[in-house]
């Protein structure tokens, strides 16, 4: 739970060769942002794709990733890709990892078709607990979520951005001022739910937000927004 960017890319790459080239390619436009952190290019096949499979703890959260929700037979299952390429960045402190690549999946997944075609990406980046004042509050926060943007404008350059969700709507208004009231909301917002949460269980909660030093601020205001709209 936290406000995140959802994004997806697509190309219609004609071989794998192709496809390498396009990732290899967003992943020097990364390089030139502010990133962290930016990793090499990962290539994987056959059973090697499935997360579960995998024997590197560093790369299993990309391919986890890399798996596809589709709706099949009225029911929503994975499907894990037949190829993948991709690389992970690291905005910045706070910040999730922001995985981005091509992977190629079979059209049917057992005996159901799949309506995947192509070469796609589906991922997302959690963004807004880089702006916990112990990671350099709402200035990281704007760095790390405005790279991201940056990268998905760059990959929209290219062709290969199909959509874009993001929470904050800085990819729609890039309006900053909106941008930093919007994480502000959220962080109230969620800080009044752990709150509540943490009363009725009567103990300790596990949740990033906690991890701010202004938490206890932040929960009652977000308790008394959540009031103020049971009144209104």
């Amino acid at each position: 739970m936290g406000l995140s960017i959802h994004y997806s890319l697509k190309s219609n790459a004609a071989n794998p060769e192709r496809a390498r080239q396009l990732v290899e390619q967003l992943r020097q436009a990364a390089l030139d942002l502010a990133m962290l952190e930016v990793g090499e290019v990962v290539e994987f096949t056959g059973a090697a794709c499935d997360f579960q499979n995998s024997t590197d703890e560093s790369h299993r959260w990309l391919l986890i990733q890399a798996r596809r929700i589709v709706s099949i037979d009225e029911a929503y299952q994975f499907v894990v890709p037949i190829h993948v390429c991709a690389f992970s960045t690291w905005p910045g402190e706070g910040c999730e990892e922001a995985n981005f690549g091509l992977a190629l999946y079979r059209s049917e997944n057992g005996a159901l078709a799949t309506s995947l075609s192509g070469w796609s990406w589906q991922s997302f980046c959690k963004t807004q607990y880089a702006s916990n004042p112990d990671d350099g509050g709402i200035g990281n926060f704007v760095r790390c979520h405005t790279t991201v943007i940056r990268l998905l404008d760059r990959a929209k350059t290219m062709g290969i951005v199909e959509s874009v969700k993001d929470e904050s709507h800085f990819w729609e208004n890039r309006d900053l001022k909106a941008q930093v009231e919007t994480v502000g909301q959220w962080n109230r917002h969620i800080a009044g739910i752990v709150g509540q949460y943490k009363d009725q269980i009567g103990g300790t909660l596990v949740a990033p937000i906690t991890e701010f030093p202004n938490f206890e601020h932040l929960e009652a205001d977000g308790r008394k927004a959540k009031g103020r709209d049971s009144d209104s």
